[in-house]
């Protein structure tokens, strides 16, 4: 640890942004890994209930990266990514559905 008094604070301030960053991170992983769990039930089972449940995780995971971004926990690039991949697995489930 640091030996000035201003530099005890400046690890323990890093270290609470690193915990809110980690935290921010999961929250954001969590909210992908449902939008794609929700694109897969409604591939193997279409129905309205099932396309509003990948619309709504959608926007929700939408949301959660572009709160990331903005507070500097993913860089825009990565959120682009992110959002790209997203919306491409939608959009094939979608597609996949709509003819049955």
């Amino acid at each position: 640890m640091a030996n000035n008094k201003s530099s005890k604070k400046r690890v323990l301030i890093a270290e609470r942004n690193r915990q809110e960053n980690k935290s921010y991170r999961s929250a954001m992983r969590t909210l992908l890994k449902r939008c794609f769990n929700a694109c897969s039930d409604y591939s193997q089972e279409p129905g309205d209930k099932a396309k509003d449940a990948v619309q709504t995780s959608m926007n929700v995971a939408f949301s959660k990266i572009d709160k990331a971004v903005k507070r500097g926990v993913l860089h825009r690039n990565a959120g682009a990514n992110q959002k790209s991949r997203l919306s491409a697995a939608v959009k094939k489930a979608l597609q996949q559905a709509a003819p049955n």
